[in-house]
């Protein structure tokens, strides 16, 4: 019996993909003075990034990262545990830490890896005795790297239907002898939605289950000084007692950081082999960070406000149209469109006039769920919000009734 061929495999799979109108490519995006994208010869406005305090380009940042460049080169050249963990990193780690209200923060390189360190590290055990009778409960619309690090951590995983906190407690129930962690998006990368933390907050308090809560869309923008979702839900690091969140996003650099009290942050250090094995970012972006969290946690300038104007004017414009936005308040407004075919087609008329805004098709989303997934940034004017509504408002077949 001849060995099956796994080039031929993949290549079939990588056929199907693209004969279903799914394949994903990258496109160069340059960066124009104005702050607008420069992709294929056409200058467009940018409704599909991340960027949503617009720091990204901050005089600050740059400055900040230019001078430590200057003195520490470029790359760390080690792991952190080796010889690559500088100043910068640890004064940023003592930043975050005070910033989200607990005792100590690691970073990671990116948010993935955060998650799939942490979760490994976690659940489990490190190696030690009790590795496989770890279950593991999260929401069905959590992150991808959320998912994947409990099961190659080893968990049993089980998910529950969106936002359900009382399906969250019956999947819990089911295994009273596994020790137990609970995860979730803090708002929801691909509705924009914000999970019902303080209820999933009691849940894990009254089951024994640790509470892990990945913030990369909630930090920056949501909450007292911005300090993200779970604040804004008024909870604490009792409550909540392991907090990932993203450089990349509001802060506008990159990167990633897991906190919680010593004894974790410790055993996380210790056993998460992305944090060990992996080259540590450059001290130069860790003090870019630096410059961009003081940004944030005064907001002098408003940026938080702007957003939160911007979110408003958009959800309103959308309601006169009668477009079938998705129930958030947060900077993501998604717009589900059904097909990846018709989701394709919005997103090339759209760039016809002059707007980038990616359509998001399976396996990301859901079978018929394709959407637009709309970002706002406290960088755009009322103007370009308007230009965007009238853009959308001449798509055919995207009126109705919206769900605001």
């Amino acid at each position: 019996m001849s060995r099956p061929d796994l080039r031929a495999r993949v290549e079939a799979a990588r056929a199907q993909r693209e004969r279903e109108g799914l394949l994903r490519r990258a496109r160069t995006c340059e960066l124009t003075a104005d702050g607008r994208r420069l992709v294929d010869g056409r200058v467009l406005i940018d409704f599909c990034g991340n960027d949503y305090l617009g720091l990204a380009r901050h005089p600050d940042l740059v400055a900040a990262l230019t001078r430590a460049a200057a003195i520490e080169g470029v790359g760390t050249g080690a792991a952190h545990l080796v010889s690559g963990h500088r100043g910068e990193h640890a004064a940023l780690e003592e930043d975050l830490a005070d910033w989200t209200g607990r005792q100590r923060a690691v970073l990671f390189s990116t948010g993935v890896m955060a998650n799939l360190g942490a979760l490994q590290a976690l659940l489990g055990a490190g190696g030690l005795p009790g590795r496989g009778d770890a279950l593991c409960v999260q929401d069905r619309l959590n992150h991808a790297s959320l998912i994947d690090g409990a099961q190659l951590a080893g968990a049993e995983l089980r998910r529950y239907p969106h936002g359900d906190a009382e399906a969250a407690a019956r999947q819990l129930a089911a295994r009273p002898d596994h020790a137990a962690l609970l995860a979730t998006d803090g708002v929801f990368s691909m509705d924009g939605d914000i999970a019902p933390l303080a209820s999933l907050a009691t849940l894990c308090r009254q089951r024994h289950a640790l509470f892990y809560v990945d913030d990369a869309h909630g930090l920056g923008v949501l909450g007292p000084q911005g300090a993200g979702s779970v604040a804004a839900a008024g909870l604490d690091a009792r409550q909540v007692p392991v907090l990932m969140g993203t450089l990349g996003k509001a802060l506008g650099t990159a990167g990633a950081f897991v906190a919680g009290d010593d004894d974790l942050i410790e055993a996380i250090i210790q056993f998460a082999r992305p944090y060990i094995y992996t080259t540590a970012m450059p001290a130069a972006l860790a003090a870019a960070t630096r410059a961009s969290l003081r940004l944030v946690r005064a907001d002098t300038d408003g940026r938080r406000e702007q957003l939160t104007a911007h979110i408003a004017r958009f959800r309103a414009g959308a309601k006169q149209l009668g477009l079938p936005v998705m129930r958030s308040t947060t900077a993501i407004q998604p717009l589900v469109i059904g097909s990846a075919e018709a989701a394709m087609g919005a997103s090339r008329a759209l760039e016809a006039a002059g707007f980038l805004v990616v359509a998001i098709r399976p396996p990301t989303v859901p079978q018929g769920a394709a959407r637009l997934r709309i970002t706002l940034s406290a960088a755009h004017s009322s103007d370009q919000i308007d230009a965007l509504l009238e853009a959308l408002g001449s798509l055919p077949g995207l009126g109705g009734t919206a769900a605001v």
